[in-house]
This record gives structure tokens, sequence and C-alpha cells, in this order.
């Protein structure tokens, strides 16, 4: 079977690795007779895969104890509502840096819930192309918390340096770029990311939380709902999506096999300077709406002269076997996600690809 070069901005491409070993177990997971989204969560076998899963997020990130790992259900788009339902307390606000489509669905999720304010915002008639700077942010200081995305899988903008927000905790929805580098955790409150883009397959969401925020969350919930719950029972509370964690255990391997975030990071900055030279080198035919230094290492996006180019090479790519650039429908023009299991040799062919069809239809 020939595998084409996958761009697609989630779900995303996945190690071919962490694919062969999930087809070489689904029938017979390690001799059980049986196979792994048939095994029991509360038998030893599959706690062993999920305790792996944590274990690894932690050696990877370098996340200390004070921290709890979760692996949940409802992806990103529960953890909009589950970070104000449990710390954004009576009498309190919080602020949200909107830069893309994901920060306002967060930020629309909270006003129902409670007190909220913009600290910043960068759209400009509707485009956001930039991530704002430390003096832009109208922080309150007495903030329940401040919210981020950290990439916007839409627009190809991406936080390069994280904001300083003093004592109030910070959170951030990492889901298209968590893992990509290492940063340190400890200058956050909460992270949660949905798995599908860089972690492994979608069903599951990762939140990484401080212990002492989960402690003082709200208690007029349901449980199901709380922070606490999943933490006291090591995410076993309910079924959890077991075939979902044992995929993005695979993947978590990988990433250490690769050497580790900073042996990714190096990679994921070849790509992305090797996508971008190919925009910049014919930028009379190619262009990106993007201030150069809010630029993202994981989703690039571009515009050619026409829209009807654009279908062209959307098509001629495919045939090329470069499969997911059609950029989001509410956005259009092309995106190439380049996730940490785009090979360099993936993202090197797009540009081949890219001066080609520039020479021929310019």
């Amino acid at each position: 079977m020939a595998r084409v070069f996958n761009f697609n901005a989630g779900p995303a491409a996945m190690p071919l690795p962490s694919l062969e070993q999930a087809r070489d177990e689904l029938i017979d997971f390690q001799g059980t007779g049986m196979s792994i989204v048939e095994h029991s969560h509360r038998g030893k076998e599959y706690e062993a895969v999920h305790n792996e899963a944590i274990s690894l997020v932690r050696e990877l990130l370098g996340v200390p104890d004070s921290y709890d790992i979760l692996w949940l259900q409802g992806g990103a788009s529960l953890q909009f509502a589950m970070v104000p339902m449990n710390f954004l307390l009576p009498g309190k606000s919080a602020d949200y840096v909107v830069t893309g489509g994901w920060s306002e669905k967060a930020l629309s999720e909270a006003k129902i819930l409670g007190q909220t304010r913009v600290a910043c915002t960068t759209v400009v008639e509707g485009r956001y192309t930039r991530i704002p700077t430390q003096a832009e942010l109208n922080l309150d200081p007495n903030a329940a918390y401040v919210h981020i995305t950290s990439n916007n899988t839409l627009f190809g903008t991406q936080w390069q340096t994280f904001p300083d927000t003093g004592s109030v905790p910070l959170v951030a929805d990492m889901s298209s770029d968590l893992l990509w580098r290492k940063f340190d955790v400890t200058r956050f409150g909460l992270i949660y990311a949905g798995a599908q883009k860089n972690i492994g397959p979608s069903g599951v969401a990762v939140v990484i939380v401080r212990k002492d925020l989960v402690a003082a969350e709200r208690k007029d919930i349901p449980k199901i709902l709380r922070y606490k719950t999943h933490a006291d029972n090591n995410s076993l509370y309910n079924t959890p999506p077991t075939f979902s964690v044992y995929l993005a255990r695979n993947v978590l391997r990988w990433l250490r096999d690769q050497g580790g975030l900073a042996a990714m990071e190096k990679t994921n900055r070849q790509k992305g300077h090797v996508i971008y030279q190919a925009i910049d080198a014919r930028s009379n035919f190619y262009s990106c709406p993007v201030e150069a230094a809010s630029r993202s290492f994981m989703n690039v996006v571009f515009r050619l002269p026409t829209e009807a180019l654009e279908e062209k090479f959307v098509k001629e790519a495919k045939a090329a076997k470069l499969v997911g650039l059609k950029g989001h429908r509410s956005v259009g023009g092309i995106r190439a996600s380049i996730y940490n299991a785009v090979s360099l040799e993936a993202v090197t062919a797009l540009a081949t690809f890219m001066d080609a069809f520039a020479k021929a239809n310019g």
C-alpha cells in the first residue's frame, strides 16, 4: 500500500510505527487472546497502558508532581465549558485573549457561565493575522484566570512567547501544538488539548492542571464535569476511550524514541523553514497572510492569486499524493498542517510541488 503525504488539520497524520504497532496488536494484545478494545478499563492490561500514557506526558514535558494529568472525553470543545464551570467562581471574572475562531468559541462558552473580559483581540475585518504583544494585553490582576489559544489552526498564527500573567493562572488551549516543543509547564495553571492533531487519534483530550487549582474548584456542578472527580480516579471515574488512549500511548512512545521534544522542535522548525521559504521565494504568486513573527510551525496558511488557482492547486496536489491542503471552509486558501508526524520528506515534497506549480501557472 502506498501511503500519501497527509497535511490534514485534524484528525491528522499519525506516526507510521504507532499505527503499525496498533495493527499488529489489534487482534491479540500482548498474548492475552483479545484486542485492547475488548479489555476492561479496570483490568491490569489496560491500566498499564493508561498509566504509561500519563507517565510519558509527564516525562516528555517535564510536568512536576504538583500537576495532575488527565485523559478526558469531549475534546477541547468540552474544555471550553469545563474550565469556566470549575474555575470561574461567583463574583470573579475571567480574561480571554482572542486570537482566532477557537478562542472565540472558548469565550462564548465562558460567557454563558459567568463574567468575562476580552483582555485583547487581534481581529481585523473578521481575520486574525498576528499574536498580540505583552504590552497590548489589558489584564485584570484579580481575574480568575487568563485564557489563550496557543496555536490557531484556521488562521495559521502561534504564540512563540507565552504571556506573563503574574499571579493569575494562565489557561491554554494547546490542541494543535502541544508536544511540538518543550516549554515551562509551571507557567500555566491548566493546559488542555484535543489529541487528534499532535498526540493521537480523535476521541480523547489531555488536561494538565495544577493540583491546588483542582482542590479549590467549584463543588456545585455535576461530578462528571469536575476535574477533581477525574483526578481522584486517575481518569477512570467512567469508562475512558480506551483505544484512543492506547494509540496516544503509542504516539508518545514514538516521540520519546525520536529523541524527545528537543529533537522534535528541531525537525519542526526545519519543516517550517522549508515551506515558508517556498512561499516567500515566489511572493508574486504565493502570499502568507500572517505577520512573520506570528507564523505557525503547525499550520501554514497561504493564498494563490485566484480561488480558481487554489482549487487547481488542491486537485493537482492530491493527484501527486499530497492531501488535506484545502483551507478551512470559513477562511479559504491553502493550509498545510505540519504536525509532529508529518515528515520533513513530506514537507520537502510539498515545497517542490509548490515551485513547479508556480512555474506552470504563474
